[in-house]
């Protein structure tokens, strides 16, 4: 009796030492588990995320909450990193009346037609000579020949009947006639509005080196200051930073670009791209940049009628902007006839206008192409494209 007792108690032994082995051998793996998975609590969605359509109406999405808290593993400061809020989207400020804020450049600029032509005009007796030199200056100053000589010869008709050189008449008299030079009766809108089911369509050619890619960058700015939708293309596919450049300028206002990855790409293929994905995104206006071509160079401008030819597959061109560096002068307006044969010019972009005492090719522009002169860049800011005001830049000029 006694040994089975015996047997009894060492059993009992036996089975609470081996219960304790597995509680033991079961906490550990527990623990085990939970130090290399720890529970995370849920992340707030960033604001302004998408929200998803239930087919019930709209219903933000959000992460399920966690079934065991835990402490999140990231110090505070890697957690405030996470959830930095990205770099507010350039809201620029209405372009009307831009050209009247940059008189100042301009007038500088041109101080040599407004200054000089006054300076001559109010010497008094005015002979052969002086007529002379108010024709040397205005010439000097691009406006060409034709225009040249029928401001002189209006200039001579008043001073001959009025009988008088007074500063004030002649300023007068040279604002109202440079003024129709210029023709303020000339449409100068841009085409940035829906056609029906299709964005308007801008087209951007010039030769290299005149600011092209940057004017587009600055149009888009004016045109998201009137509340447009932009889409912007990058078909300048041949100059390696030029569809970066582009994207850039657009990122800035918050306006998307439509670029090849590969460099060298059929640039009439991406400006299909950009007008097919303005027509299906419903965007306002598309703008289109191309490779700077030399005008005499007659593979390139075949190859723009091409770009042309593949945009007309789908949509109309509404515009066809040139832009010319107005420090070239003559030369600048044979590469405007050369482009105007080859993709309808409807209006030109005058960069450097700033930097030159050269003001008389606008007048001379307009008249070698019949087209209006429609935005012109005054200085390197982003915001130094003003829409052309025939009036702000007649009077800068004479002020």
């Amino acid at each position: 009796m006694d040994n089975l007792w015996l047997y009894v108690i060492i059993a009992l032994i036996v089975l609470v030492l081996a219960a304790a082995t597995v509680y033991g051998l079961m906490r550990g793996r527990g623990g085990a588990e939970r130090s290399v998975e720890p529970s995370r609590p849920a992340q707030p969605m960033p604001s302004g995320s998408p929200a998803v359509d239930s087919g019930q109406g709209a219903a933000t999405a959000t992460a399920p909450p966690p079934e065991h808290p835990a402490e999140p593993s990231e110090s505070p400061a890697e957690a405030l990193e996470e959830v930095a809020p990205a770099p507010a989207v350039e809201r620029p400020e209405s372009a009307r009346g831009r050209l009247q804020r940059l008189r100042a450049r301009l007038a500088r600029s041109n101080s040599a037609i407004g200054k000089g032509l006054l300076a001559l005009l109010s010497r008094g007796h005015l002979d052969e000579e002086a007529w002379e030199e108010v024709e040397d200056t205005l010439i000097a100053s691009d406006l060409g020949v034709e225009a040249t000589t029928e401001l002189v010869e209006s200039l001579r008709t008043q001073v001959k009947v009025e009988g008088t050189t007074d500063e004030a008449t002649v300023r007068g008299w040279l604002r109202k006639d440079l003024l129709a030079l210029v023709q303020p009766e000339m449409d100068r809108r841009i085409a940035s509005s829906r056609v029906g089911i299709r964005p308007a369509v801008i087209l951007v050619v010039g030769v290299n080196g005149t600011g092209k890619t940057t004017t587009v960058g600055k149009l888009a700015r004016v045109l998201v200051a009137e509340d447009r939708e932009v889409l912007l293309g990058a078909a300048d596919t041949f100059r390696a930073a030029a569809a970066d450049q582009l994207e850039t300028w657009g990122g800035r206002v918050g306006v998307p670009t439509v670029r090849s990855d590969k460099e060298g790409a059929d640039p009439a293929a991406v400006a299909f791209d950009t007008v097919k994905a303005g027509i299906e995104q419903e965007v306002d206006v598309v703008i289109i940049d191309t490779a700077g071509r030399l005008h005499t160079k007659v593979g390139l401008m075949d190859e723009l009628g091409k770009i042309k030819r593949v945009i007309e597959k789908q949509s109309e061109i509404d515009e066809v902007l040139l832009v010319l560096d107005a420090t070239t002068g003559q030369n600048g307006l044979q590469q405007a006839r050369i482009f105007a044969e080859a993709v309808d010019v409807t209006g030109i972009v005058l960069t450097k206008l700033d930097g030159t005492a050269k003001g008389g090719i606008v007048v001379s522009v307009q008249r070698q192409l019949g087209v209006p002169v429609k935005l012109v860049g005054l200085g390197e800011g982003p915001d130094d494209l003003a829409p052309f005001d025939p009036e702000a830049f007649v009077d800068a000029i004479v002020e």
